[in-house]
Parts: structure tokens; C-alpha cells; sequence
């Protein structure tokens, strides 16, 4: 028997609301399996904390493991590219930082992933502080000394940091574009040889994430001159910022937050930003990582996560054109 018109349009809606079932299903039934949550860093450092943190509490809001992968290497490059080709169901998770997201964009000419392009932002975090340091040696006791310095002897101030294009790198960056001076960057393998360079004398000074640093800060092995926050540091709020030390319009707070592949279901980022939104509010989170420098930013919405990226690739990248500066 040949089947009536008004039967064939009914088997062709049924068929077509069938091959549309499984995507909406897989974001209605997420998670049936553990979630994979790329860390582009090495394992302890102050970002994996974070990571690790948010993936415990994260692993019990979704009934589900969330298993921390590092893939760290050229300062979150690699792990970042390897988080835009995962899959876009839900199933990888990328902790996004400053560096990987807007400063690579300027320091490498083909890094890769577009951050705008290539992700979904779920919301941004927290920012971890970063105190500009000399040696207890040093007679500099502020930050005008420290230029003082620096303009009585034009090139030879050299600065440590963790590497070309960190955020300590951009710190000597932008000081010397404030304030006309040139001075000598010297990057090391890794922030604490850095650190150990400025205790010792081997370089003037250096800018370091407050957990880094704040051992020796109050050891008396080295003197913290200023915060390079917009506001006080809650773990070292003796410490006047950049702005209030005379140097007008610096600001460096590296950020940290979390990202999807495009393409990942729109449920799926919503539950993801409420559920990150929530656990960064939690007293025992805060407390955990407030200790380690990370001080938590008012909760985001995807489209204000974005709004961050966007922000700081139209400050960023102006600034590392007019450095020079460069990763490869």
C-alpha cells in the first residue's frame, strides 16, 4: 500500500525532529561522563591551584569528575591551542589566563586560536596581584626612587621576570612607557629563579605575583615598593599601588577565568557559569586561594567575560607593538 501524502509529511517532521533530538538531548542529560579541564600550565604553579580548586568543587556540582589535564608551555600558549581543536559537547573545560588570551595575541604571530573566535568565555574569576620588588639592599624605598634610578642611569636598570610576554614581563614594560625611561629586561626560566636574581642583586628589580614574593616580603629579604592592581592588595594592604605611587594609568592584574570551544551548547555554558559563578563565592574557595594571591572578581556573565578579553586586547596590544617585544 502507497502511503498518503499526509503520511509521508508526517514521517518527514518525525524523522527530522528525531536527527534534532540527540544535540538537545546531550545538553539536557550533560554530564553522562567526567569533564576534562585543560590547565595550559605546569602542575603547582599558582594557576593550577586555581584550576584544581574550582575542578574539586566543580567534579561535586556536576556529579561528575572534572580531571585536571596540564599542558603547560609557552606561558599557556600550547594548552589554550590544544583547548580551541577539543570538541565543542561540553566535555573540555579551559582555565583562560591574561597571558594566553591577550598577550600572546601580540607577542606571537601565529598563535594559533583567535580568543574571540575560537572560544565561548564562561565567566572570569579572579585576578592574582603582582608587587613590583627590590632587594633590602636597595636603598630605593618607592617607586619614584626606583625611577630615579633608572633616569640617572638610562639602561643599565635591569628588571627579572618569568619570561617574554608574562605579566612581569609587561610590568617593566609598561613602567618604562609611563615614564620614558629605558631600562634592560632579563627573563629567567621560571618566576622563582627571577626572584632569586633581585634578592641577590644579580637584577635591579622585578615584578612578582604577591604568593611569590610575600615569604621574602616579610622576611625582610626583599622590599615591596607597590601593588599592580587597581586597588590594595587584602595580603599586603601596607602596600600603596602603582597609581597611588605617582605612576598614572598602571594597571596590571592578571586575570584568570574559564572557556568552552565554540560551538559548545548554549545550556551547557549557562549551567557552567552558574555553577563557576557559585563555587567562587564559597567561603572555604576564597579562603583557599586568597592565601595564594588570587583574590575573586564580582561574578560575570559569559557577554561580560567577553567584554574582559575585548577590554584588555584593545589596551595590550598597542603597548606590546610599541615594546617591541616579541616570543618568537
Amino acid at each position: 500500500m502507497i502511503p498518503s501524502r499526509q503520511a509521508l509529511t508526517r514521517r518527514g517532521a518525525l524523522a527530522g525532529a528525531l536527527l534534532l533530538m540527540p544535540a538537545a538531548a546531550r545538553a539536557a542529560e550533560w554530564p553522562e561522563r567526567p569533564v576534562r579541564m585543560i590547565v595550559p600550565f605546569a602542575p603547582g604553579a599558582g594557576a593550577d591551584i586555581v584550576g584544581r580548586t574550582f575542578a574539586e568543587e566543580l567534579a561535586k556540582a556536576l556529579g561528575q569528575p572534572v580531571l585536571v589535564d596540564n599542558k603547560g608551555g609557552a606561558g599557556g600558549l600550547l594548552g589554550t591551542a590544544e583547548g580551541a581543536r577539543a570538541p565543542a559537547d561540553g566535555y573540555t573545560l579551559l582555565l583562560t589566563s591574561q597571558g594566553a588570551t591577550v598577550f600572546s595575541m601580540g607577542l606571537y604571530k601565529a598563535p594559533g586560536y583567535d580568543p574571540l573566535k575560537d572560544f565561548v568565555p564562561v565567566t572570569a574569576t579572579g585576578i592574582l596581584t603582582n608587587v613590583v620588588t627590590v632587594s633590602a639592599a636597595n636603598p630605593a624605598n618607592t617607586v619614584a626612587d626606583l625611577v630615579a634610578q633608572a633616569r640617572a642611569k638610562p639602561g643599565e636598570i635591569t628588571y627579572g621576570s618569568s619570561g617574554v610576554g608574562s605579566s612581569l614581563h609587561m610590568s617593566g614594560v609598561i613602567l618604562e612607557q609611563r615614564t620614558g625611561v629605558k631600562m634592560q629586561h632579563v627573563p629567567y626560566r621560571g618566576a622563582p629563579a627571577a626572584v632569586l636574581a633581585v634578592m641577590n642583586g644579580e637584577v635591579t628589580w622585578g615584578s612578582f605575583n604577591a604568593p611569590t614574593v610575600v615569604g621574602q616580603i616579610k622576611a625582610g629579604k626583599l622590599k615591596a615598593l607597590a601593588v599592580t592592581t587597581k586597588d590594595r592588595s587584602s595580603i599586603l594592604p601596607d602596600v600603596p599601588t602603582m597609581i597611588e605611587a605617582g605612576i598614572a594609568d598602571f594597571v596590571v592584574a592578571t586575570w584568570l577565568g574559564f572557556a568552552v570551544p565554540t560551538g559548545t551548547p548554549n545550556a551547557i555554558v549557562v549551567r557552567l557559569n552558574t555553577e563557576i559563578n557559585r563555587i567562587a563565592q564559597l567561603p572555604q574557595v576564597k579562603d583557599k586561594l586568597l592565601v595564594q594571591g588570587f583574590e575573586m572578581m564580582p561574578a560575570a556573565s559569559p557577554a561580560a567575560a567577553r567584554k574582559v578579553i575585548e577590554d584588555d586586547l584593545a589596551i595590550w596590544l598597542p603597548i606590546i607593538k610599541q615594546s617591541g617585544a616579541t616570543a618568537e
